[in-house]
């Protein structure tokens, strides 16, 4: 008996607007998918060699890399920090829109100036992309490894400045922090396993009729959140469409 094809969706805001980008591809799941409440994680579709789980976005690039699920809608900033030679991703699912960036107090941005760095200390989920972002500009950071609540580490003294996802900025305008420079824009990615790629005949349609989904313009939500958090001094702003390439954390890195 064949082994269904199985998808791995995101938790969280993005679900929201993947529900009519899986209808459009011709993907509908049991209702129980849509309920955020459920505790169900694996989900039938109206098409029996299709199946859906629900985990967490760090999460999905794990799953598809090897091979526990064939497909998965994925952040490429997820892409980017684990950088799994294991995964394809051939289609841009323009969902998912927000941003990877560095903030920091608002009282110290009124008179700091990212130009002008050599170390910082940073608390991030991102420690991969973050020292590769930093070297770059050849800037050696410390990166403290957190899995959340990032926005705690400059008011408790744990880092003064953090790298995370910022949409419309609310939280970070909450927490008394200013985003002061863009690391990469991010959006969602179809990833795809590169074995099942060769292996399993479903897969290649699956793509085609996720490039077409993308491509209808129907199938297409506002970014969750708009990108907000006002607008970014020029002497802040290091905008690189595309991620950083990735070197091995800085010797410097907190796990």
């Amino acid at each position: 008996m064949t082994r269904p094809i199985i998808i791995a969706v995101p938790k969280g805001r993005i679900l929201a607007e993947a529900l009519p980008l899986l209808a459009a591809a011709g993907i509908h799941p049991e209702a129980a998918f849509a309920d955020e409440d459920s505790r169900a994680l694996r989900f039938a579709t109206d098409d029996p060699g299709i199946e859906l789980i629900r985990v967490r976005a760090f999460d999905v690039a794990t799953f598809v890399a090897h091979g526990a699920a064939q497909l998965g809608i994925v952040g490429s900033d997820v892409l980017a920090e684990f950088a799994y030679s294991e995964l394809y991703a051939p289609v841009d699912l323009d969902i998912g829109h927000c941003r990877l960036s560095v903030a920091e107090p608002a009282d110290m941005a009124e008179t700091d100036d990212p130009r002008g760095w050599s170390h910082v200390r940073v608390a991030t989920k991102y420690p991969h992309v973050t020292a590769a972002h930093f070297a770059a500009r050849g800037v050696q950071a410390e990166c403290v490894k957190l899995n959340g609540a990032m926005e705690l580490a400059p008011t408790l003294g744990l880092a003064p400045r953090i790298v995370d996802l910022v949409s419309s900025g609310r939280t970070l305008k909450e927490n008394g922090l200013v985003e002061v420079e863009v690391i990469t824009q991010v959006t969602s990615r179809l990833a795809v396993n590169r074995a099942a790629m060769k292996t399993r005949a479903e897969v290649v349609p699956l793509v085609e009729a996720f490039r077409r989904a993308t491509s209808a313009p129907s199938s297409r939500l506002p970014p969750a959140g708009g990108v907000g958090g006002g607008p970014i001094p020029d002497r802040y702003r290091h905008d690189m469409r595309t991620p950083p390439p990735l070197t091995p954390p800085a010797s410097g890195t907190v796990m």
